[in-house]
């Protein structure tokens, strides 16, 4: 027990520790799905599992509600796995350790998995909570939504016979979502060749940056360690001689990279040390508002294996430092919401090439298409190559929406206030939905979190019970 079975509303809070207990981050879901399904056939209610894990719980209208359209619940399973330097948590092995401050969860030393965790743990708990009367319920808990949607994409939408939909993947009380950016991920692989160089082996490194989420903070101006890094070795080539031994920054393409490093051989070791102080007290003020505890590192040595070419190691360099990053457009129609935007979230290196992970995301598919070509561009430029996928579509604000009025309605009588409706730039799995259930009415909302995908995750207690009447509320008066 971890102690959040105490939390009120209980039947939410108790689900969501269990939860925490399995590991669930992405591609690594199978037995939280299964836990799932037997929390639903020990209950009583239909289950299934599709070859993708997607979970897809029945629960029958209760009675007197038998002729009201069914409604679809859906979050997903997976949740970003990040953590602190020096974490010894195993998170493919052993469960998160969420604890409470205050009003809020977190967890010691990782990401808390409330995204969405805590929306699979509502859509449960308001599948089995026998007192709630209910049109007929479909709970749709897909996998792998964090590194592409690809659950999601590959569901079989014809088992689904709602068109009414709540998705619980947001992370602002009081804000639903009606529309959001389509995306994919775009991976450039450089081809690099190795031959021996007599230079002193060191390790450079951008460190401290706050990351966040590649979608919900991009707009924040969030230092991106591997665009630094970039930048870094720009400078150091022109300072000295000096060859890459390998390249590392990031794990998710998802997230805003925190920490970047090179390990390098370098033929004047003073010279680097000297113009990494000098970009170093550049950086710090460039970035003393919003990561202010980005620095660089300099130390002595490096992995003993052998060096990139010259003509690599250019490539390598000149593709880091050229590459797009951060937000390309604002969207006209939405002021200050973020149009189209690219994160480049994971860096590394292997043997024989350069690796380079990129989130794009754009409410417009034409600039999509675009990043994804100027990206196709440069890499072809440098003698790579790239490949796509994880592509989903945007999802577009639909004017008439009876199910969205209903929810403004009903938060308004709880709360004396309205909502905000409003667009995102993060994606969310509504788009694809969309388009494979033709007409899907649909909105998304949850309870208050604060810096997902990073360690710093936390989530709001008394948010989530407000969220919890929120629903049960809505489906009480869902014809």
């Amino acid at each position: 027990m971890n102690g959040l079975e105490q939390l009120e509303p209980r039947a939410v809070f108790g689900i969501f520790g269990q939860i925490c207990a399995i590991p669930h981050g992405s591609g690594n879901t199978a037995a939280l799905s299964d836990w799932c399904v037997g929390f639903a056939r020990a209950r009583g209610l239909e289950a299934s599992q599709d070859a993708s894990g997607n979970v897809l719980i029945r629960r029958p209208a209760s009675a007197g509600r038998e002729a009201a359209a069914p409604v679809i619940l859906q979050a997903h399973l997976d949740m970003v796995c990040e953590q602190e330097p020096g974490c010894g948590l195993d998170m493919r092995r052993q469960g998160i350790e969420p604890a409470v401050d205050g009003d809020w969860v977190y967890a010691r030393g990782t990401t808390l998995g409330g995204d969405d965790g805590i929306g699979a743990a509502l859509a449960l708990a308001l599948a089995a909570d026998r007192e709630l009367s209910c049109p007929p319920l479909e709970v749709l808990l897909t996998t792998d939504e964090e590194r592409g949607m690809t659950g999601c994409a590959a569901l079989d939408a014809s088992v689904l016979r709602g068109r009414r939909m709540i998705n619980l993947d947001s992370e602002d009380e009081g804000v639903f979502t009606a529309g959001c950016a389509g995306g994919c991920v775009v991976r450039c692989l450089l081809p690099i060749a190795r031959e021996p160089f007599a230079g002193t082996r060191m390790t450079v490194a951008a460190e401290g940056g706050l990351g966040g989420h590649s979608g919900g903070e991009i707009g924040r101006g969030r230092a991106s360690a591997n665009q630094v890094l970039g930048r870094v070795l720009w400078t150091l080539r022109g300072q000295t001689p000096l060859r890459l031994v390998s390249l590392s920054g990031g794990e998710k393409h998802n997230a805003i990279a925190r920490s970047a490093s090179a390990a390098l051989a370098a033929a004047d070791p003073a010279a680097v040390r000297a113009a990494a102080a000098a970009l170093d007290a550049a950086l710090r003020e460039e970035y003393r508002l919003t990561d202010p505890g980005l620095h660089l590192t300099v130390r002595e040595g490096c992995p003993d294996a052998l060096p990139m070419t010259a003509e690599a190691t250019g490539r390598a360099a000149d593709f880091l430092f050229c590459a797009p990053q951060g937000v390309q457009a604002m969207c006209a129609e939405i002021p200050g919401l973020v149009e189209t935007s690219l994160n480049l979230g994971a860096l590394s290196a292997s043997a024989d090439g350069v690796s380079a992970e990129f989130c794009v995301r754009s409410m417009r598919e034409s600039r999509k298409r675009l990043l994804t070509d100027r990206l196709r561009c440069l890499s072809g430029r440098l003698g790579g190559t790239v490949t796509v996928g994880g592509d989903y579509p945007p999802w577009e604000y639909r004017a008439d929406s009876p199910l969205r009025e209903l929810l403004v309605r009903v938060y308004r009588e709880q709360w004396g206030r309205d909502p905000r409706v409003n667009a995102v730039h993060g994606g969310v799995e509504c788009g694809l939905l969309a388009g494979k259930l033709p007409g899907l009415d649909c909105v998304s909302l949850g309870p208050d979190m604060r810096e997902i995908h990073t360690p710093r995750e936390k989530l709001g207690i008394a948010s989530v019970g407000r969220v919890w009447e929120l629903l049960r509320q809505t489906l009480r008066r869902l014809a």
